[in-house]
């Protein structure tokens, strides 16, 4: 199994938590950590925009990322939601176990 981690914003608690709620649920995701309080500043549309948002840390693996993405591509408010993984490289041992066992 080879581990990601996803990043992802949302616009509200309330989408995070949804996202979040239904990837636990499902297996898709073995934690999610919802951060709020971040800003992004990003063109769109030709215009620039500055915006707070809620950032959704997703602990996955690479053969679950289609199933992940796919989910917040329904759940989600955005036209284009943010939707980026990176390997996980290193990791505890402990953790490490978990973390896959959590996505059975």
């Amino acid at each position: 199994m080879s581990e990601i981690l996803i990043f992802c914003t949302t616009d509200t608690p309330e989408s995070a938590r949804k996202i979040a709620d239904d990837l636990v649920e499902a297996h898709a995701a073995a934690c999610v950590n919802i951060v709020s309080g971040i800003r992004s500043v990003y063109r769109w549309e030709g215009k620039l925009c500055d915006e707070k948002e809620i950032l959704i840390l997703i602990k996955s693996s690479a053969e679950k990322f289609e199933t992940v993405r796919d989910r917040i591509r329904q759940l989600h408010s955005y036209e284009t939601p943010e939707i980026i993984a990176i390997p996980i490289t290193a990791c505890d041992p402990d953790y490490l176990s978990w973390l896959r066992s959590s996505l059975k």
